[in-house]
């Protein structure tokens, strides 16, 4: 009985190891994930990006880089359409920390577009010195 109760921990243990994984965009992401400076960068000189904050509407408010557009990752499967100008374009996703973001990127890369995730998000961002609005 113990060497069962043994197996079925470490089976429950490699559950969360993956789970966590998972959330966190680090296994099974058909998506790119890249840092805050990048993202900035890539905002200031490619024309072909566009920005999308997935955060709540009281955290948008509080502060958002300029030029993004919000939809809650909440709301996002059901207002895609609000995204149908941006198919072409690469879509930068960010929420507070980055783990909503991740959350977004996956349901956008299954509907066609092609998001980048920002690691970090909001958080590392004004760490990387991006212009912060309200």
């Amino acid at each position: 009985m113990k060497k069962m109760t043994n197996i079925l921990y470490w089976i429950a243990m490699a559950g969360l190891v993956f789970w966590f994984a998972y959330t966190k965009g680090w296994i099974l992401a058909n998506f790119e994930s890249i840092d805050a400076k990048t993202a900035i960068t890539l905002l200031e000189n490619d024309d072909n990006v566009s920005l999308l904050d997935v955060r709540t509407i009281p955290e948008f408010k509080e502060g958002h880089l300029r030029d993004a557009t919000l939809i809650p990752v909440d709301a996002l499967a059901k207002n895609l359409g609000m995204l149908k100008q941006e198919k072409n374009k690469k879509i930068i996703v960010y929420c507070r920390s980055g783990s909503r973001s991740v959350v977004a990127s996956r349901i956008l890369e299954k509907n066609g577009f092609t998001p980048l995730n920002v690691k970090g998000g909001i958080i590392a961002l004004k760490g990387a010195k991006a212009e912060i609005v309200k």
